[in-house]
């Protein structure tokens, strides 16, 4: 049968750079181009489908006509049969590999005008030179998969204006311990630290010269902090990494001011200051990034038993494996336990053709139902659920890895959902490890959002987030006339601080990764920590309404309504020489993993004795002057800014103090209008008010407020932390400002009814948990313990199974046990 429609095909236009190929796998399955009917890639949008289900109703629905079929074959030698083998990769990274390197592609041109149902095969139509091109073209470009990999270990690291303004106070050769001078042949440069004598992990002060040791480090590497500490002495801001430094310019550098890893444009010039050519130098030492690389692909949770016996693989469905992105442990240990929740699956489980036929968005790339609708049936169905497929002979690095990828599973490969759920977002859009709590709070509010736009009523059993939901009753009594305000605030978590008790070692040594000394921890009951946030008081500085002046009040929390689900985020975390150190501190569960809530945890509003404070009064007419930090506007006065910059950098930056102040002038310095004085009329609105800051942000968090609450309160406030709580406590009704990053709140909470009240006492039952294995929030790797039932057993044959990325195993009791105690997010259903 010929194809009458085949001249046509010449006239499409070929892929642009920026434009997304989905030619590896389709966007409403994760059927791929390696099954044995390949991928449809049409030829006029360039979505990605199967051939069975959604490359007809694509066609349907668009009346794009052509498309490519795309199937791919794994070589027998790992390259091509020309080709000579690769070079040894000399640096720890993942990088682009080009497709003919390990697989051959068998390509089909298919016009659905002719078989709308299979679409007619045109094998010859690649010999014209138009539509070979086009294919040529479509094939070559860069896919929507390889986009959002191809920078995946890489990191953004950018200059700072510690870097560009740059002044060294040493303009010779500096001396090496003994006196003896740098010799710029030598790759090794300078010897040892000049406070100890480690010579290893040196960094080298670009405005003085000294030479410290940096911190200890994941992967064994050691050091005391002396660089830390000549920083602290001297406030000289900038060090390079010795045996880091290239020939090209390439190099470790750090700036302790900004507490993060730079790019210094001339730092050639700079080591040229000290008699160091970087034309001589050689790299000798593993990169920061090189470093974190190699952790976190070492970072395992054990797969073994106490004994030494493996844990046994599992298949089959609500079991399916997350394959590893890079860096992307904490998205699928979130994916996985809330897709285990029963609300999740009955709401996206559903037909994927169903939801395909009526998607109002052109490609479904960019429509979250579909893409939580593929999460859904990929984790759900079983259909992926197999083991890992052999590789061919000549492949993997010994019998032990062939047994790995013949027993657990090659796990599904969520990249469109990650690229479309973390679009926009400054940190969940990297491939830099991530913290899961927050991506839990973030994929909520991505959820929120896209029911506003369908119509959902959130709180309705179309809302799926709404098992997390709760009112959370605040109370603010004075601690002078006694008076008291009541607010109901929505929450999705309850989050804990977790007290850390030294233990006292007794004739035992642990040790870090570093090698360093490891503290111990006494155990900390949960229930212990759940109660200080919803039994205990908290004492506030505030102006108390009804005249009593600047006062100490009293806060509480109480639940005003329970969820189906309840989230308690155990906070580990502690800023520790200013890195973000987690602490393994035990918290001890009750028995039979129930938390138990009596009458006592139960707000009841405002009670017969009990007076209400008075609501504000009429704001004032005239414009407030803000008020701005003294000490911090006298120090940036003293540096020669104008006054009306320092003020604009102390409100923009909540009264946090110079430094701040002084980085946020640095980065606004060719803002147009940075010497037009301020409107004070203006100041608390979102347009013209000042910035909050993070710490402002948390605070007022973890008094039970939202970020969102807390954001529209300090601007409201010019940044002043004791009206912006006064003020809090007299909107009530005032949700804030709409946040991305609203990781504790339904955003809508407005029109969210309460929920009845479930008999007393109210019961909970652990479903999960999620760990985290590794010295910080930007390293090391999480994983989901979850209670299934496996292949449809019932309640009394549920298992914990562990998912660890792509490998998911029955877990034997012992071990769950122990990671219970150390886990960062505790998952518990109601009973």
């Amino acid at each position: 049968m010929s194809c009458t429609h085949i001249s046509t095909i010449s006239l499409l236009p070929h892929p642009k750079l920026s434009q997304q190929v989905h030619r590896e796998e389709c966007t409403q399955c994760f059927t791929n181009q390696d099954a044995p009917q390949g991928i449809e890639l049409c030829l006029t949008c360039f979505n990605g489908a199967c051939p069975q289900q959604h490359a007809p109703i694509h066609v349907h629905r668009t009346s794009h006509p052509f498309t490519l079929n795309i199937k791919r074959l794994q070589r027998q030698n790992g390259r091509p049969d020309d080709q000579e083998p690769p070079p040894k990769i000399a640096k720890l990274a993942i990088q682009e590999e080009k497709e003919e390197t390990k697989y051959k592609h068998i390509t089909t041109v298919k016009c659905w005008l002719c078989d709308p149902v299979l679409g007619l095969p045109l094998p010859d139509a690649i010999t014209d030179q138009k539509i070979g091109a086009l294919v040529n073209a479509s094939m070559s470009s860069m896919s929507s998969a390889r986009q959002s990999e191809v920078k995946a270990w890489e990191e953004e690291i950018a200059p700072c204006e510690h870097t560009l303004t740059l002044q060294q106070i040493a303009s010779s050769p500096i001396a090496e311990s003994g006196g003896q001078l740098i010799d710029n042949r030598e790759t090794t440069g300078l010897a040892h630290c000049d406070d100890c004598l480690l010579t290893q992990n040196l960094w080298l002060c670009l405005t003085c010269g000294n030479l410290g040791c940096g911190r200890k480090q994941f992967g064994g590497l050691d050091g005391n902090g002396h660089g830390l500490g000549h920083f602290e002495a001297t406030n000289h801001p900038i060090s390079v990494k010795l045996g880091t430094i290239t020939p090209e310019g390439d190099a470790d550098i750090y700036c302790y001011q900004c507490n993060d890893a730079k790019v210094d444009p001339e730092i050639a010039l700079h080591l040229s200051n000290f008699g160091i050519n970087v034309q001589n130098l050689t790299k000798t030492e593993k990169s920061m990034t090189e470093l974190q690389i190699e952790h976190n692909l070492k970072y395992d949770f054990s797969l073994t038993t106490e004994d030494g016996k493996a844990f046994d693989p599992i298949f089959g469905p609500g079991v399916t494996g997350l394959s590893n992105l890079g860096n992307s442990c904490y998205m699928a240990s979130v994916l996985q336990t809330v897709f285990a929740l029963p609300a999740f699956q009955t709401r996206y489980h559903r037909s994927i053709t169903e939801h395909a036929q009526n998607c109002t968005y052109p490609f479904p790339a960019e429509c979250v139902e579909c893409q939580m609708r593929k999460m859904a049936d990929g984790l759900l169905s079983g259909q992926y659920s197999v083991p890992r497929r052999s590789s061919p002979q000549g492949q993997g690095d010994g019998g032990q890895q062939q047994q790995l990828q013949i027993k657990f599973q090659e796990g599904i490969r969520p990249i469109g959902f990650k690229t479309l759920v973390a679009k926009g977002h400054a940190e969940f859009a990297t491939m830099k490890q991530q913290d899961a709590e927050e991506f839990l709070g973030h994929l909520i509010d991505v959820l929120r959002r896209d029911a506003r736009k369908q119509g959902v009523h959130l709180g309705s059993r179309d809302d799926a987030t709404a098992v997390f939901s709760f009112g959370l009753e605040q109370r603010l009594q004075c601690g002078n006339c006694s008076r008291v305000r009541y607010r109901v605030d929505f929450a999705d978590k309850i989050s804990v601080s977790v007290p850390a008790l030294e233990k006292k070692q007794m004739n035992e040594e642990t040790t870090t990764d570093g090698g360093g000394d490891k503290k111990s921890f006494e155990s900390v009951p949960l229930m212990l920590c759940l109660d200080s946030v919803l039994l205990g008081q908290e004492g506030l500085e505030y102006t108390c309404p009804a005249g009593c002046g600047n006062v100490i009040g009293l806060t509480q929390s109480r639940f005003k309504s329970f969820p189906d689900v309840l989230v308690v985020h155990a906070k580990k975390f502690q800023l520790i020489s200013w890195v973000p150190t987690k602490l393994e501190i035990p918290v001890l569960l009750p028995p039979a993993d129930e938390l138990v809530f009596g009458e006592q945890y139960l707000g009841k509003g405002l009670q017969p004795n009990e007076e209400p404070l008075p609501d504000d009064g009429p704001p004032s007419t005239a414009p407030a002057v803000p008020i701005f930090d003294e000490d911090a506007m006298m120090q940036l006065e003293g540096m020669g800014f104008p006054r009306v910059r320092c003020e604009k950098a102390t409100l923009a930056t909540g009264n946090v103090g110079a430094e701040a102040a002084m980085e946020w002038l640095f980065a606004h310095m060719d803002d147009p209008n940075i010497d037009v004085p301020i409107d004070y009329s203006k100041v608390g609105k979102s347009a013209g008010g000042p910035e909050p800051s993070p710490e402002q942000i948390v605070m007022l968090s973890d008094m039970g407020f939202t970020p969102s609450q807390a954001k529209k309160a300090l601007r409201e406030t010019a940044g002043n932390m004791e009206r912006a709580v006064e003020w809090l406590f007299s909107h009530p009704e005032d949700m804030g400002e709409d946040s991305s990053s609203a990781t504790n709140a339904n955003t809508n909470t407005e029109s969210t009814p309460l929920p009845p009240l479930p008999e007393l006492p109210v019961r909970y039952r652990l479903k999960a948990f999620i760990s985290h294995k590794g010295p910080s929030v930007h390293s090391g790797h999480y994983v989901a313990h979850i209670k299934v039932k496996v292949n449809g057993e019932g309640d009394a044959q549920a298992r914990w199974v562990l998912f660890n990325d792509e490998k998911v195993v029955h877990a034997d009791d012992e071990s769950v046990d122990a990671l219970k105690r150390l886990a960062y997010l505790y998952v518990f259903e109601r009973v």
